[in-house]
């Protein structure tokens, strides 16, 4: 029905029945007592038309707490609406109260920070992440401007200038950061900031790795193309000369074939397309292969050893194979003739624990933490007297953790190293 005519349908009859009422006294008791009637009703409707309005009023000044009143007449289909459009409204606000918890859920788990700005560089809301990246804390900072609170000058010129087609790359706590600002409405703007440290740790990674392989590479080859330039250039060189020559270049040769070999077991123990494939290691079939193998470089120089009292473990045997041999084979090249090097695997109160422990020449403490890095060399005219690919210690770093172990090292200059393997427990 038409809104308009609810609304006046019902007043022209109240209006009707109060002409009849007030009619039918008149012809009864006289005009003076139709009119007292007509009056007193005329009242009685102006003091209820009065009253609804007084409670429309209350409520309108306290909806959230007052209740709706019930109406009579026209106002029956006014509060009727009223109560619709409350109840729409309330189920709007549920709407835009739970679509709110889930942004900031969001924005609470986003990698990246986000943080909120007036026109005027003043904080409005940030994120846990851009709390990190930056250095604030949203309830202590909220109402600040920004340019206070990260005192970077190449951040503040950033800000201040408005250049933001590029974003800015800053070093700021340690972080390597991409910041960049986003004007949105009139009056706000977005301060979005990536953490880019471990994407440039890997690049000067990568950058490394390619540089020293190069190097590595152009070694022996250097060698090997000297001598057969030599060899092509001279056709009467003496016998002598030339086997020097050939075994030189088979050595430098090897030694290309051992860096190559190590290179891709480093590529397949980092790739997602070789997963681990756990099986049943036999540990101490392994160390017995090991074993042989170190005395066999040793060349009778030295006194290796080895105690066997831990159990069988699930894993990859050649992983691990490689890893162990990896580290005995370094505690024999880097112990002087008439050493001592001693391979143990045992039952530790952590998890099943492999530790090799020499004594040889010793590390100092500076260069522990990096001697899992590609190439890198405590002593690099012993690493090339040692045959080393520089590699050893980057393939153990992976293949314990695809087998979720851990590596500790303790070792004093002179005195020798011992290095441990600690599984976790079954």
């Amino acid at each position: 029905m038409n809104p308009k005519l609810t609304f006046w349908v019902p007043a022209a009859l109240r209006l009707a029945i109060l002409m009849v009422v007030a009619g039918l006294c008149w012809w009864i008791s006289g005009p003076v007592a139709g009119l007292s009637v007509a009056v007193l009703l005329l009242i009685a409707q102006l003091y209820i038309q009065l009253s609804y309005l007084s409670q429309l009023s209350a409520w309108l000044d306290d909806f959230n707490s007052a209740k709706l009143p019930d109406g009579w007449g026209a106002w029956t289909d006014v509060f009727s609406r009223l109560y619709r459009l409350r109840r729409d409204d309330e189920r709007s606000q549920a709407e835009l109260t739970e679509w709110l918890a889930r942004f900031r859920q969001a924005m609470h788990l986003l990698p990246d920070g986000v943080a909120i700005m007036d026109d005027v560089l003043f904080l409005e809301w940030c994120n846990p992440a851009a709390e990190r990246h930056l250095g604030l804390t949203l309830e202590r900072d909220k109402g600040m401007r920004v340019t206070n609170l990260v005192r970077h000058p190449d951040f503040i010129d950033y800000i201040v200038l408005g250049r933001y087609e590029q974003p800015l790359t800053l070093s700021l706590r340690d972080r390597k950061l991409i910041v960049q600002v986003i004007p949105f409405e009139n009056r706000r703007q977005i301060l979005v900031t990536h953490d880019a440290t471990e994407s440039v740790r890997i690049e000067e990674m990568r950058r490394d790795f390619i540089a020293n392989a190069s190097h590595e590479l152009r070694t022996p080859l250097t060698v090997i193309v000297g001598f057969l330039e030599i060899a092509s250039s001279t056709p009467d060189l003496d016998s002598a000369s030339r086997q020097a020559h050939l075994k030189l270049m088979t050595e430098q040769g090897r030694r290309m074939q051992r860096l190559i070999e190590d290179m891709l077991t480093l590529s397949r123990l980092e790739s997602v397309d070789y997963p681990l494939r756990p099986e049943p290691v036999d540990v101490g079939a392994v160390i017995e292969e090991v074993l042989e193998e170190a005395r066999a470089l040793s060349g009778g120089r030295h006194e290796v050893t080895a105690t066997i009292d831990g159990p069988d473990i699930v894993g990859s045997a050649e992983e691990l194979r490689s890893a162990f041999g990896n580290l005995a084979s370094n505690a024999v090249r880097y112990t002087p003739e008439g050493g001592k090097v001693h391979l143990a695997w045992k039952q530790g109160a952590d998890g099943p624990q492999f530790t090799v422990s020499d004594t040889g020449i010793g590390i100092d403490q500076v260069h522990i933490a990096r001697l899992t890095e590609r190439f890198y060399r405590v002593d690099k005219s012993r690493s090339r007297e040692t045959q080393g690919t520089g590699l050893g210690l980057a393939i153990v770093k992976h293949v314990l953790l695809r087998h979720h172990a851990t590596l500790s090292i303790t070792s004093k200059p002179g005195e020798g190293s011992c290095f441990t393997v600690t599984f976790p427990k079954r």
